[in-house]
């Protein structure tokens, strides 16, 4: 698939590039993102350059990723956004925000954006959310983007070689008012039947 741009009242979500390693670089300096992230720590810039120049055009090329840089229109970095492929119909949204701009409601924007683009264009019904238990910035910003948080998964993430727990919520297409591509069937209101 070709990269596409998505565009918010505040916000440009764009591929990223060659030309937005240097960017991409800096922002991960931040300790907060090492920690609460995947990335490699330190996170050196063959790491920025590795992900702006093959990481990122390859997701979009197979399908398996689909990355945002999430900017302002005046083309500040607020942070990154991918929606990664995880079975049939389900899509894993992850996210970091830069520093200087956490607090401002973005990357809650460019998730619901992201999500009801994986909605209507890649026949996703299920876009889960996931973060190391502890990682509150990022449950909020989930909760706010209209996730329901379902629980604890134990050894879930493996944080640099340490198996970590995590929270798993998710988001469905009638969250956003939007039809599902799959019927949904929930389970009928009530105590279970025995």
């Amino acid at each position: 698939m070709d990269p596409v741009t998505l565009t918010t009242d505040r916000l440009l979500l764009r591929t990223v590039g060659s030309h937005d390693t240097d960017a991409v670089f800096d922002a991960v300096q931040d300790p907060d993102i090492q920690r609460w992230t995947t990335i490699p720590s330190p996170y050196l810039h063959e790491h920025a350059a590795g992900f702006t120049a093959q990481l990122v055009p390859d997701g979009w090329a197979d399908g398996s990723m689909f990355t945002f840089g999430v900017f302002l229109p005046s083309g500040e970095l607020v942070g990154m956004l991918g929606i990664t492929m995880r079975s049939l119909g389900v899509g894993e949204v992850g996210f970091w925000a830069t520093k200087e701009y956490r607090g401002n409601g973005y990357l809650t924007e460019a998730t619901v954006a992201a999500s009801r683009w994986a909605f209507t264009s890649l026949a996703v019904d299920r876009v889960e959310w996931r973060a190391e238990v502890g990682n509150q910035a990022s449950r909020a910003v989930a909760e706010r983007a209209g996730f329901t948080v379902e629980g604890t998964l134990r050894s879930a993430i493996n944080n640099k070689g340490v198996r970590r727990d995590c929270w798993i919520g998710s988001l469905l297409p009638s969250d956003l008012g939007l039809p599902s591509t799959a019927p949904y069937l929930p389970p009928p209101a009530g105590p279970p039947n025995i």
